[in-house]
Protein backbone atom coordinates (compact mmCIF):
# COMPACT_ATOMS: atom_id res chain seq x y z
CA UNK A 1 0.00 0.00 0.00
CA UNK A 2 2.84 2.41 0.69
CA UNK A 3 4.04 2.34 -2.92
CA UNK A 4 0.53 3.14 -4.12
CA UNK A 5 0.41 6.11 -1.73
CA UNK A 6 3.75 7.37 -3.02
CA UNK A 7 2.69 6.90 -6.64
CA UNK A 8 -0.51 8.85 -5.98
CA UNK A 9 1.43 11.99 -5.01
CA UNK A 10 4.18 11.86 -7.65
CA UNK A 11 3.46 14.40 -10.36
CA UNK A 12 3.84 12.95 -13.87
CA UNK A 13 5.38 16.23 -15.04
CA UNK A 14 8.95 15.31 -14.19
CA UNK A 15 8.83 14.20 -10.57
CA UNK A 16 10.54 10.94 -9.72
CA UNK A 17 10.57 8.49 -6.84
CA UNK A 18 14.03 7.19 -5.99
CA UNK A 19 14.17 3.94 -4.06
CA UNK A 20 17.25 2.08 -2.83
CA UNK A 21 17.30 -1.60 -2.00
CA UNK A 22 19.73 -4.48 -1.78
CA UNK A 23 21.25 -5.61 -5.06
CA UNK A 24 19.72 -9.02 -5.44
CA UNK A 25 17.42 -11.13 -7.53
CA UNK A 26 14.01 -12.50 -6.66
CA UNK A 27 15.44 -15.94 -7.55
CA UNK A 28 17.67 -17.64 -4.99
CA UNK A 29 19.84 -19.29 -7.64
CA UNK A 30 20.77 -15.89 -9.10
CA UNK A 31 22.09 -14.73 -5.70
CA UNK A 32 24.47 -17.63 -5.05
CA UNK A 33 27.57 -15.71 -6.20
CA UNK A 34 26.68 -12.48 -4.40
CA UNK A 35 29.65 -11.70 -2.10
CA UNK A 36 27.32 -10.98 0.84
CA UNK A 37 24.47 -13.31 -0.15
CA UNK A 38 24.17 -15.30 3.11
CA UNK A 39 24.48 -12.14 5.21
CA UNK A 40 21.83 -10.31 3.16
CA UNK A 41 19.39 -13.23 3.45
CA UNK A 42 19.96 -13.19 7.21
CA UNK A 43 19.27 -9.44 7.45
CA UNK A 44 16.22 -9.79 5.22
CA UNK A 45 14.70 -12.59 7.30
CA UNK A 46 15.71 -11.46 10.77
CA UNK A 47 15.15 -7.71 10.43
CA UNK A 48 13.25 -6.70 7.30
CA UNK A 49 10.54 -9.35 7.43
CA UNK A 50 10.05 -8.98 11.19
CA UNK A 51 9.82 -5.21 10.89
CA UNK A 52 7.33 -5.52 8.05
CA UNK A 53 5.14 -7.95 9.99
CA UNK A 54 5.20 -5.66 13.04
CA UNK A 55 3.83 -2.82 10.89
CA UNK A 56 1.21 -4.93 9.05
CA UNK A 57 3.35 -4.82 5.92
CA UNK A 58 3.61 -7.29 3.06
CA UNK A 59 6.46 -9.25 4.73
CA UNK A 60 7.84 -10.21 1.34
CA UNK A 61 10.36 -12.67 2.68
CA UNK A 62 14.02 -13.14 1.95
CA UNK A 63 15.58 -10.82 -0.60
CA UNK A 64 12.53 -9.66 -2.52
CA UNK A 65 14.88 -8.74 -5.38
CA UNK A 66 14.95 -6.63 -8.48
CA UNK A 67 12.24 -8.49 -10.38
CA UNK A 68 9.71 -8.25 -7.54
CA UNK A 69 10.60 -4.60 -6.85
CA UNK A 70 9.98 -3.61 -10.47
CA UNK A 71 6.71 -5.55 -10.51
CA UNK A 72 5.52 -3.84 -7.33
CA UNK A 73 6.50 -0.35 -8.54
CA UNK A 74 4.61 -0.90 -11.81
CA UNK A 75 1.58 -2.32 -9.98
CA UNK A 76 1.60 0.77 -7.76
CA UNK A 77 1.17 3.02 -10.80
CA UNK A 78 4.68 3.86 -11.97
CA UNK A 79 4.88 3.40 -15.73
CA UNK A 80 8.60 4.01 -16.21
CA UNK A 81 10.97 2.17 -13.86
CA UNK A 82 14.73 2.18 -14.33
CA UNK A 83 17.32 0.34 -12.26
CA UNK A 84 20.83 1.68 -11.74
CA UNK A 85 23.91 0.74 -9.75
CA UNK A 86 26.94 2.77 -8.77
CA UNK A 87 30.25 1.82 -10.41
CA UNK A 88 31.92 1.40 -7.03
CA UNK A 89 28.97 -0.33 -5.35
CA UNK A 90 28.06 -3.99 -5.26
CA UNK A 91 25.35 -3.93 -2.63
CA UNK A 92 22.51 -1.67 -3.82
CA UNK A 93 20.12 -1.10 -6.66
CA UNK A 94 18.64 2.36 -7.19
CA UNK A 95 15.16 2.36 -8.69
CA UNK A 96 14.11 5.48 -10.58
CA UNK A 97 10.34 5.43 -10.92
CA UNK A 98 8.23 7.87 -12.93
CA UNK A 99 4.64 8.25 -14.03
CA UNK A 100 4.97 9.27 -17.67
Amino acid sequence: MQLENIASIVNPDGEIFLMQDTLGSSSLEKNINHPFGPFLYTISCMHCMSDSLAQNGASLGAMWGEERAIEMLKNAGFTNVGVKTLSHGFQNYYYIAKKT
